[in-house]
């Protein structure tokens, strides 16, 4: 790296099974420039919930987080509520979902699909 460069930290984390699942779903899909939207809405039992799609656009005030072949999208308003947060995708008895790990989160609901900062 020359001097002129500089690191540039990942804002958020894609976990290796949330890359897996995703190219699975970009595939099944058949449109390779599929992206995972992660944001935040008001509402949820703990006072925030997450939620994700896909989008194949990204609008210039959203961040980028690239992963070589799959990359996710957040917008400016849940970007403040989620960096340093880890997308992950996990299967077990109550299905197979995406969820996030995020150190900014005080409480979260027992299903883990909404939180409080």
């Amino acid at each position: 790296m020359s001097s002129a460069e500089s690191f540039v930290p990942r804002p958020m984390f894609l976990s290796d099974s949330a890359q897996a699942r995703l190219r699975e779903l970009i595939r099944e899909e058949g449109n390779p420039t599929l992206k995972l939207r992660v944001y935040v809405t008001g509402g949820g039992c703990s006072g925030f919930q997450y939620g994700f799609d896909f989008s194949d656009s990204v609008a210039d005030d959203d961040t980028l987080v690239d992963y070589d072949d799959v990359a996710m999208i957040v917008d400016p308003l849940s970007y403040q509520y989620l960096v340093g947060s880890t997308v992950d995708f996990e299967q077990g008895l109550a299905g197979a979902r995406f969820v996030i790990q995020n150190p900014n989160a005080t409480t979260t609901c027992g299903c883990g699909a909404s939180f409080m900062v």
